[in-house]
């Protein structure tokens, strides 16, 4: 009876040196290489995870071994980076929150821009091709994600696990909140421009959290994700196509969730394709 081959291994370089000036600080990232990964003899897809300090908890390595191994995704880089001060550096670049949270998250945006991607391309063989390059992230790094790829050119897909698209301009306690102008992505997707090409995945799940502000039975985070795809498609993103929602009736706001989600997503983003 001959036995199952071992799954090929990625391999963990931890990088504590890339002082970024946009943000004033030293950053940390993690970089996974794929088994078979040599500089110089081709371009690999590149996957960019925000809360990267987390990819021990979600699991993420033995995650990635195991799709290769049944030949699910293709080989691909993906770049950890660990949060900073993420209630100020993640959020929606061009506006803070109604608590000015997210005032740095320009300065986060541009990091990645133009920081941290010419360096990913000068040390490491990926694609320039943002057809084969995305961007995700967890909770409020959802949020980032999701925003730094509807403002950039470097990424052709984004995906956002219980992303916080309740961020807002105005406390919901205010007698002049309003679900229609005052969260802050959905305006920016609503005066936004179609992208070519950009793909969108979304997860939330049942148990996210409790709160229903509209009292329609249905969560806000779920209502927010919702409402934030019916944006994109009014820009003429198609659903099943150029969008993918994942919702998992015991899905919760936490660690195990995300992990339990991450081979779909990654399944989603780079599949095998030969």
């Amino acid at each position: 009876m001959s036995s199952l081959p071992a799954p090929a291994l990625y391999s963990l370089e931890t990088l504590t040196n890339i002082h970024s000036k946009l943000l004033g600080r030293d950053t940390v990232v993690d970089i996974f290489l794929p088994p078979t990964y040599k500089k110089g003899e081709k371009k690999y897809p590149l996957l960019i995870l925000n809360d990267g300090q987390d990819a021990k908890a979600i699991r993420l390595k033995e995650t990635l071994e195991s799709l290769l191994s049944v030949k699910e995704i293709e080989e691909i880089i993906v770049v950890g980076v660990h949060a900073g001060d993420r209630m100020q550096e993640y959020g929606v670049a061009r506006k803070p929150d109604f608590k000015q949270r997210g005032s740095k998250a320009k300065k986060y945006s541009r990091f990645i821009m133009t920081e941290l991607i010419p360096y990913l391309e000068y040390q490491y063989s990926i694609t320039t091709d943002p057809k084969h390059r995305a961007i995700a992230g967890f909770s409020l790094g959802g949020l980032s994600a999701v925003d730094i790829a509807w403002h950039s050119v470097y990424f052709g897909k984004v995906g956002a696990f219980s992303g916080s698209f309740w961020w807002r301009k105005r406390d919901i306690t205010s007698r002049f909140y309003s679900d229609q102008h005052d969260r802050i992505m959905h305006q920016q997707i609503r005066s936004g421009r179609f992208q070519p090409g950009l793909k969108f995945w979304f997860q939330t799940g049942l148990n996210d959290e409790a709160s229903d502000r509209d009292k329609n039975g249905v969560i806000d985070s779920i209502d927010d994700t919702l409402d934030l795809i019916v944006e994109l498609t009014k820009k003429g993103y198609r659903p099943f196509h150029d969008i993918q929602y994942l919702e998992l009736k015991d899905g919760e706001h936490n660690l195990l969730t995300w992990s339990k989600a991450m081979p779909e997503f990654l399944k989603w983003a780079f599949p095998k394709t030969n």
